[in-house]
């Protein structure tokens, strides 16, 4: 199974080597940096189901080597700034430098993915289901408009509701995916030498996973599409009372319109299959492209030791960045027709995003996949399973912003500490 975030980064967290993945919003397990090796080790945890952004394989990445300012390139395994045998001030300091680097990153990514992007997140879910919009919010200049009215009418909180939820699942996903390769031969991560068996099993493990955490997702959605002008003071684990709920067909106040969850498990499995495959294949490719440059770089020994320290850890978060922006884009149609089904017959009232106040109730009676995509193409148009791309835009530009300021910040820390 967004919209909506292994051992490399996938952009909530960062965790040691011997981790296989985080889950949605779960743990943020610790990470040592007391060695180079170390330090070219990132992830995240997949942020969304579905379309949990950034998945991967779950391989290892080679570590990227630094070189010092006296020798030439040796390869993958050479440590970044060596002080020789004996360490010293200058090695202390510079393995001081790279804790504080690899806390701030990682906080950047946790904060951008799961706090800065939320309310774009939540203003794209809002124009997916909303089947009466007359504006489709198809760039950002009209979805600043209308963040900027629902903050005016409604508070903050209009832009941040649900933020809790979309923790829960992630932490639901990752306990379900230990939980059942623990008990179960279908393996976590997918190996440098692997068979089209083990390709098989791994996609199998992520499809039982999406299909466990399918009803909470669905209880996540409605937090974060339910209008915050008829909404009642919920609980923290509210997500995972009406999760339960809607298994068991109790407690949650549902019309004769709802999908079963039955139906529901093609659509979520099969986009939480391909967000997985498209976001690893181009994780792989960036990522292949990246160490290659940087490999020719050092070679011609045109490479600065800030430059070198940089290729230690930025490569990886602009191959996860690139990764998960393009599983989005490709998989926005997809993720449109899914949280329609989704929210059908649950009795949820939404914004207006045309208006920017008054609410508006979801009455569509689709009755399938098939069904729902024909009917947005006839009386949408295409157009109509974008609907809230600009906050997807927005919220890349955001991501990128941070990415890069990050790295400016790092690049001077390091210069002064040279």
């Amino acid at each position: 199974m967004h919209p909506r975030r292994p051992d490399g980064f996938d952009g909530l967290g960062y965790r040691g080597g011997a981790r296989d993945e985080q889950g949605f919003g779960g743990a943020f397990p610790a990470r040592s940096f007391s060695t180079g090796a170390d330090l070219g080790h990132w992830v995240t945890t997949p942020p969304d189901i579905p379309g949990s952004r950034n998945l991967h394989w779950g391989e290892k990445s080679p570590p990227y080597g630094v070189p010092t300012t006296s020798t030439p390139y040796e390869g993958p395994t050479e440590e970044p700034f060596s002080t020789g045998g004996g360490g010293g001030v200058q090695g202390q300091s510079s393995e001081q430098l790279n804790r504080f680097a690899g806390f701030g990153i990682g906080l950047a990514s946790l904060f951008t993915e799961n706090v800065l992007a939320h309310p774009c997140i939540v203003l794209r879910r809002q124009c997916q289901v909303n089947y009466h919009a007359q504006h489709y919010h198809l760039t950002p200049f009209t979805v600043i408009n209308i963040m900027y009215s629902f903050n005016k009418t409604q508070g903050p909180r209009a832009l941040w509701k649900g933020m809790g939820s979309t923790f829960i699942v992630q932490g639901v996903t990752l306990g379900a995916e230990g939980i059942i390769s623990e008990f179960t031969p279908l393996p976590r991560e997918v190996l440098h030498k692997w068979s089209p068996k083990q390709i098989g099993e791994h996609l199998l493990l992520k499809s039982l996973t999406y299909v466990v955490a399918m009803p909470f997702y669905s209880a996540s959605l409605i937090e974060t599409v339910q209008s915050e002008i008829i909404r009642d003071n919920t609980g923290i684990l509210e997500c995972v009372k009406e999760g339960i709920g809607r298994v068991i067909g109790m407690g949650v106040p549902h019309s004769k319109r709802l999908l079963p969850l039955l139906s529901l498990i093609f659509p979520t499995v099969l986009h939480g299959v391909l967000h997985y495959i498209i976001s690893s294949v181009i994780q792989k490719f960036v990522l292949l492209i990246l160490k290659r440059k940087t490999y020719n770089s050092h070679l011609a020994e045109s490479t600065s030791p800030v430059q070198s320290m940089l290729d230690a850890y930025f490569p990886e978060l602009i191959a996860n960045f690139a990764a998960s922006l393009c599983s989005d884009v490709i998989l926005y149609p997809l993720e449109t027709v899914l949280h329609r089904l989704h929210i059908q017959g649950t009795r949820t009232i939404i914004d207006n995003t045309d208006l920017g106040y008054e609410v508006l109730p979801i009455n569509t009676q689709y009755e399938g996949m098939r069904d729902c995509i024909n009917t947005i193409r006839q009386e949408e148009g295409v157009f109509g399973f974008y609907k809230g791309f600009g906050a997807v835009i927005i919220q890349y530009t955001l991501h990128a912003a941070v990415l890069q300021i990050t790295k400016i910040i790092y690049a001077t820390l390091l210069q002064n500490n040279i």
